[in-house]
C-alpha cells in the first residue's frame, strides 16, 4: 500500500533541508556553480514557490508513505504544481529515499498521483530530469513518459570542456 498525503507543517523543515542539499548538488553538477552559490539558488527556488511555507495555493508538497514490513513509513516526497487552464501539472521534485529505492514505490507514487490528478480533470504530467539521472529517466519511461525536449546551457566567457 502507498499513500500520497499533504505534507504537515512539522515535516516541512526536514523537506527544506533535504531539498536545499539535493538541489544545490544538482546545480553544482549540471551548471558548474560553486556550492555556496548553488545553496543560495536552491533556497531562492524554494522560497519563490513557498514564500509562506505550506500555505501556497499553487504548489503542493506531498509525503509518500508506504507499507514497509507492515508499518506505514515515509519513503519520499513529491512536489508538483497544477495548471488547471492547461489541465496539467509540473513535477518540481520527486524523491524516494535511497533505502527504499528499487522496491516499486516510485512507480506506485506516479500511479497514485495520476489517480489524484484524473479525479480533478488533469490529464498531463510534465517534468524535467537531469541528464545524468539515468535511474529517474528509466522510471519515467517505464511508466509512460516520453522525452519532449532537451535542455542545454552554456557558460559565456568560459572555455568549454568538450
Amino acid at each position: 500500500m502507498l499513500v500520497l498525503r499533504a505534507m504537515q507543517q512539522a515535516e516541512y523543515s526536514a523537506y527544506c533541508q533535504y531539498f536545499v542539499d539535493d538541489y544545490s548538488q544538482e546545480i553544482v553538477k549540471n551548471y558548474g556553480e560553486s556550492l555556496e552559490l548553488a545553496i543560495e539558488l536552491a533556497k531562492a527556488a524554494l522560497h519563490r514557490s513557498f514564500a509562506h511555507g505550506l500555505e501556497s495555493s499553487e504548489h503542493t508538497l506531498l509525503c509518500i508513505d508506504a507499507d514497509v514490513d507492515g508499518k506505514l513509513m515515509l519513503v519520499g516526497y513529491l512536489w508538483h504544481s497544477v495548471n488547471f487552464n492547461e489541465r496539467s501539472t509540473f513535477i518540481y521534485d520527486f524523491f524516494i529515499f535511497s533505502e527504499y529505492r528499487g522496491l516499486g514505490f516510485g512507480k506506485q507514487a506516479i500511479s497514485a498521483l495520476e489517480n489524484q490528478l484524473q479525479a480533478v480533470g488533469v490529464n498531463q504530467i510534465k517534468l524535467r530530469v537531469a541528464y545524468h539521472n539515468e535511474r529517474a529517466l528509466k522510471l519515467y519511461k517505464d511508466v509512460g513518459f516520453v522525452i519532449t525536449g532537451i535542455n542545454l546551457s552554456k557558460k559565456i566567457g568560459v572555455q568549454s570542456a568538450s
